[in-house]
């Protein structure tokens, strides 16, 4: 079991550079779990992409219902004082550190493409093209 940030997720159903690298990661390990936060996440970057006309609301769509059954009964609810003493610690927001809590909480790494998140946590952070290779 892993943590990914919403980031991983998106690479793993919007086809991009990096989607090989999240297709590895979830056959290396296909139990994915994230705060609820994710879901809101991708919502944002669909909805870039749309605007942007990269894909169609539709596409879209059928992404996020995609995405909602890969993570059907691995959503987290993440401890408010912990999110809130990781970001007082850090420079990263709020969002980021509820990702960090979750894999501190379990005791498991943090899959990120996440530059400040790697260098802040590196005790549970580790890089998605990292963590494919180990």
């Amino acid at each position: 079991m892993i943590v990914v940030d919403s980031n991983v997720i998106c690479y793993l159903f919007l086809k991009n550079g990096k989607t090989a690298l999240a297709e590895s990661a979830i056959e290396k390990d296909p139990t994915w779990v994230c705060p609820l936060l994710w879901r809101s996440e991708i919502r944002n970057v669909l909805s870039v992409y749309v605007r942007k006309g990269l894909v169609t609301l539709s596409d879209a769509q059928a992404v996020m219902e995609q995405a909602l059954k890969l993570m059907a009964g691995h959503e987290q609810d993440i401890d408010s004082s912990h999110v809130l003493k990781l970001a007082a610690e850090s420079t990263c927001s709020a969002y980021d550190c509820e990702f960090v809590a979750l894999a501190k909480d379990f005791g498991i790494p943090l899959i990120t493409v996440d530059k400040k998140i790697l260098s802040q946590f590196p005790d549970v952070a580790i890089a998605l093209d990292q963590y494919v290779v180990v």
